[in-house]
């Protein structure tokens, strides 16, 4: 089944987003038993705040791998763009091998997370352990993706569910294997996320093999070709994204200036960790829009405010009630001074997750249209704002904690929705004033 096949319904859309918001659930989950397992550690703040660095740079060569699912999903139409995609692929794969071997055996490393981060000689250790094991997750990440773009466009989602299930049972097992023979390092945390990756990717790459070989060699709607017609759709994703996922790397090198440095680093790491938690099953809006923005965009659009909120919902009752405290104490096994800088961090991220599932949605539109250069502007405007605002809430409040980073990627986050709506909401103008004259 194709999204052109049959009628725009909300039943479709649900049957369509349910399991894709159920492996992001998954997803996020896999970082909270990571965090939980090496927060057992003799010293959680320390391999924390190590393993959290290592995350930090992993966003940013992940970021153009975790691209090319929205890319094959966009573009893939037979067999000559899937060959044509999977090209760009192995560039981009090669390219972040060769940044994460520098990054992990050489001297670069230490001075990344060092100098560039701001870390003291044994959270850079942490660090680089960690790295010498994450820098093989943006291959396996991006396989993943490329696998899951022709999954999700042949509207196969629940294989995406049934991946992250494998994926999980075998990273829970493998922590538990750790937690009996002790947590003395991040590099154990980052094996666990390696380990489960691979299984998720090779599941993926089994079914999207079946579904390659239905597809037709060359497609009449296709216009992909090779390499050089994925690029136009590919690159402004790709630039924008590089801009924004220097924004953690940025808040963890800021947190690293104040009072309670360490503090600050693996509190704010768990209070992300529980918002993209509560924020996981809704990431997946702009596939909606993505698939079904120009068939019947009212209907997306209802399919939006029908959930938007929810994860709002999700976040207040687990940061301002019992809730929380107990889930960072049994679950996570926080305590003390973490747990609860932990939980004023969670709530500085309410404006980030009442705002996310519209900026979510119009990002679909966007790329339905192929506008992708809008989001090149927009996330440079949520890389400036956090940049700006935790430099200043840092210096006006050093002895704030993780609360410091959350407050300023939600004013990111929010400058972001708000400079992409006014310049989505210009390009439309302009294309009905075009269309009137030319009529």
């Amino acid at each position: 089944m194709k999204p052109s096949d049959g009628p725009v319904t909300m039943r479709r859309l649900f049957l369509f987003f349910i399991p894709m918001g159920l492996s992001v659930v998954l997803i996020n989950l896999s970082h909270v038993i990571i965090n939980g397992t090496l927060a057992r550690a003799p010293d959680p703040e320390t391999i924390l705040a190590g393993y959290a660095l290592g995350m930090s740079l992993l966003a940013v060569t992940e970021r153009p791998a975790v691209l090319l699912r929205q890319t094959c999903s966009a573009l893939v139409r037979d067999r000559t763009s899937f060959r044509a995609v999977r090209t760009v692929a192995f560039w981009v794969f090669g390219s972040s091998l060769v940044f994460g071997a520098l990054t992990a055996y050489s001297p670069v490393g230490h001075w990344v997370f060092g100098v560039a981060f701001g870390a003291d000689a044994h959270v850079r250790a942490e660090a680089v352990r960690s790295w010498q094991a994450l820098m093989f997750l943006s291959v396996f990440s991006g396989l993943r993706c490329l696998f899951q773009g022709v999954i999700i466009y042949r509207m196969r989602t629940k294989w995406l569910t049934v991946g992250m299930v494998f994926r999980l049972t075998g990273m829970v097992i493998l922590s538990q294997l750790f937690i009996r023979a002790g947590i003395t390092t991040a590099l154990q945390g980052a094996v666990i996320f390696v380990f489960g990756m691979i299984i998720e990717a090779t599941l993926s790459w089994i079914e999207c093999r079946r579904l390659v070989k239905q597809l037709p060699d060359r497609a009449e709607e296709s216009t992909v070709a090779g390499p050089k017609q994925v690029l136009p759709f590919y690159n402004p994703l790709l630039f924008s994204s590089l801009i924004v996922v220097w924004v953690m790397p940025i808040l963890n090198a800021v947190l690293g200036t104040t009072e309670r440095a360490t503090l600050a680093i693996a509190s704010f790491a768990v209070a992300g960790s529980l918002m993209n938690l509560m924020l996981g099953f809704f990431t997946y809006f702009h596939q909606i829009a993505l698939h079904f923005g120009k068939t019947d965009p009212g209907q997306v659009r209802r399919f939006t405010l029908a959930l938007g909120f929810v994860p709002a919902v999700f976040l207040v009752l687990l940061a301002y009630t019992p809730a929380g405290p107990w889930m960072l104490a049994h679950a996570l096994g926080v305590r003390g001074d973490l747990l609860e800088e932990s939980l004023l961090a969670l709530r500085g991220f309410l404006p980030f997750v009442l705002a996310f599932p519209w900026l979510d949605t119009l990002n679909g539109f966007v790329m339905s249209r192929g506008e992708t250069k809008l989001m090149f502007g927009s996330q440079l405007a949520n890389a400036s704002v956090t940049a700006l605002l935790v430099a200043a809430l840092a210096a006006m409040l050093p002895h704030w904690s993780g609360i410091l980073g959350s407050l300023a990627q939600s004013g990111g986050l929010v400058a972001e929705l708000a400079l992409l709506s006014w310049m989505y909401r210009r390009n439309r103008i302009k294309s009905q004033s075009a269309f009137a004259q030319s009529s």
